[in-house]
């Protein structure tokens, strides 16, 4: 048996954040156990290589919608999935390099699966490992839904859907969630017919609806049909592709729709079946284990970080609880874990972004509400590109004015939200945001332009009587 002052179960951006962390600062020694896939999904195979293929669905797209009327004169762009395919390849890192650099690192490498044998004791591929400190950070995939028939049927995800050298003509997309929705867009810019189906009445149900909505609809603009409130009940194969067979979620007449492909994206599963969680006790729930707001699990010396927490599942945030941990395994009396000004967005065109509260959120949460919204058609940058489709919307509280929410559906949206991020937190008002210079001309300014009506929604003079 080989003994370690920490185990991390992953090599994804948690376990690779605690693992840096607790070698550097605590000069702890670490193993590093990972079963597929060295480095995790993000670099591999999420956030690297899928906006990689929203660079060039939006190239090819705006060569085939834009560039004639601004002038410059081109022959119809098509894309080549193979070649789209090709240059992903060179924006990921070979397996060998991720366990190579890791290595050089000074970590302890173990491929294979990790299995709890007792309270601080793994056992991977016939090998005892031991420490007072163990991170589970083994991530999630995609979850199949209960759908008759998918078993029998090749379906993708948003892994295999990068494997792909032949555009498929069509396309079934489940799931409208931010996956779901880049996907969609994304082949749909590159030729197929895609659809979206989901079982909720709203795509990016986290999102602030009004926004969401407006997404939608700039969706619709491009031919890409939405279906919400539908379940798909079956798929079927025959000799010329699938036949989905969707119907609405409180009962109703349902349709089929034929399609070459169809992809899964309606949510994540934690990857935590293989580990012999029940040896120890560990807790868990739907969502993953369950895990404090400093990663503590219900078992003494364990910890989870990242998506297999199921608490919040972005990569920054999954580094951000790997840093928690590890300040908690060693002494360090960390900040609990704190969301509440979390800045997140969906990668689509326009893009959706939001941070802070959502109207209904605020609500809820006693505020006295009120929201100010400026569409993007009114932004000048957005004339140069025939932006149609867009807006700015902020949640403030009536009494103090306070910036409670900002929703942006524009492009660049995510580097405004996150920019703004930190004025949110740090208690920014709306007439902050209107009194703020700002440069021109930047769809950023849509921000500014909606803080000025909240001068007109409730009057300055109001808040400052109250």
């Amino acid at each position: 048996m080989k003994e370690y002052d920490l185990i991390v179960i992953g090599a994804g951006s948690a376990a690779r954040e605690a693992a840096k962390k607790a070698a550097t600062e605590h000069g702890a020694s670490v193993a590093m156990i990972e079963r597929e896939r060295w480095g995790g999904s993000c670099p591999n195979v999420a956030c690297t290589p899928t906006k990689a293929y929203l660079v060039a669905a939006e190239l090819t797209h705006q060569i085939n919608t834009l560039a004639s009327k601004i002038g410059v004169e081109v022959g119809a762009a098509r894309a080549n999935l193979a070649k789209v395919k090709a240059r992903k390849e060179t924006l990921t890192k070979p397996q060998p390099k991720w366990i190579e650099e890791l290595q050089a690192t000074g970590y302890d490498t173990y491929s294979g699966t990790a299995t709890f044998v007792g309270p601080q004791t793994l056992q991977v591929e016939g090998a005892e490992l031991r420490a007072e400190k163990i991170l589970i950070a083994t991530g999630s995939r995609t979850a199949v839904p209960p759908i008759g028939g998918i078993d029998d049927v090749d379906w993708i995800d948003h892994v295999s859907a990068l494997e792909l050298e032949d555009l498929p003509e069509s396309l079934l997309v489940v799931g409208a969630g931010a996956v779901g929705l880049e996907f969609a867009q994304a082949f749909s810019r590159f030729g197929s017919q895609a659809t979206i189906v989901d079982a909720l009445d709203q795509i990016a149900p986290r999102s602030d609806p009004q926004s969401a909505a407006e997404l939608q609809t700039a969706l619709g603009d491009e031919g890409i049909p939405v279906i919400l409130g539908s379940l798909v009940k079956r798929i079927a194969s025959d000799d010329e592709g699938l036949v989905a067979t969707i119907a609405p979620r409180e009962g109703g007449d349902s349709q089929e729709i034929r399609v070459e492909k169809v992809l899964l994206a309606s949510g994540r599963a934690p990857n935590i079946e293989e580990l012999g969680l029940d040896v120890v006790g560990i807790e868990t729930y739907k969502l993953g284990i369950v895990a404090d707001d400093r990663m503590r699990t219900n078992v003494e010396g364990v910890w989870a970080a990242g998506d297999v927490n199921g608490q919040a599942p972005f990569t920054p945030v999954a580094q951000y609880q790997a840093r928690i941990a590890i300040d908690d395994m060693f002494g360090g009396e960390p900040a609990p874990a704190d969301y509440s000004v979390l800045p997140t967005a969906i990668f689509t065109d326009p893009e959706l972004a939001g941070v802070g509260l959502t109207e209904s959120d605020a609500e809820e949460r006693g505020h006295q509400v009120e929201t100010v919204v400026h569409a993007l058609e009114h932004v000048k940058r957005a004339s140069y590109i025939e932006a149609k489709r867009g807006l700015f919307k902020i949640v403030f509280d009536r009494s103090t004015r306070r910036v409670l929410g900002l929703h942006v559906v524009a492009p660049g949206a995510s580097d405004i939200v996150q920019g703004l991020a930190v004025a949110i937190r740090l208690g920014a008002t709306v007439d902050d945001l209107a009194q703020a210079h700002h440069t021109f001309p930047t769809i950023g300014e849509g921000v500014k332009a909606a803080a000025e009506q909240a001068r007109l929604a409730v009057p300055v003079e109001e808040y400052i009587e109250s």
